[in-house]
């Protein structure tokens, strides 16, 4: 299983937006110098994350970003879907006929990295935001 930056990053720019939004809304430059990620690579990931309405933007002066709905209210699994992160560890397509192998029959270890695969999607998808954030935010104070 791989996870490709854009997933990573996404996460932890969300996480940190989480963090420091009790201040007003949050720049894209703040954002990528807290975390060292690129500010190009930040707006192509925010871009996504707004068309999914996890953020929305403020404009003028003091604008920023702004998670669009509580943290509490927001899965991982849906962070990575919206920048387009698919987290598989079986190469083959569930409904088709056609196996990971290429041949017509599944390889032989097929099952062992589906229930995987069932088990990484369902880690994202039961981990909020606020998780994240809550947890960040402890370890800040230790």
């Amino acid at each position: 299983m791989k996870l490709t930056s854009k997933g990573r990053y996404a996460v932890m720019a969300l996480t940190d937006l989480t963090l420091y939004y009790k201040n007003g809304p949050v720049s894209l430059r703040d954002i990528s110098l807290r975390q060292n990620i690129s500010l190009l690579y930040l707006e192509q990931i925010f871009l996504k994350l707004r068309k999914y309405k996890i953020v929305e933007s403020i404009r003028g002066k003091k604008g920023g970003y702004r998670l669009s709905r509580k943290a509490s209210d927001i899965r991982l699994s849906e962070i990575l879907s919206a920048v387009d992160e698919n987290v598989k560890t079986v190469r083959c397509i569930k409904h088709l006929k056609k196996g990971c192998n290429g041949k017509s029959i599944k390889c032989n270890t097929h099952k062992l990295w589906d229930e995987l695969d069932g088990h990484i999607n369902s880690f994202f998808e039961k981990k909020l935001l606020s998780d994240l954030a809550h947890k960040n935010d402890l370890e800040k104070r230790l």
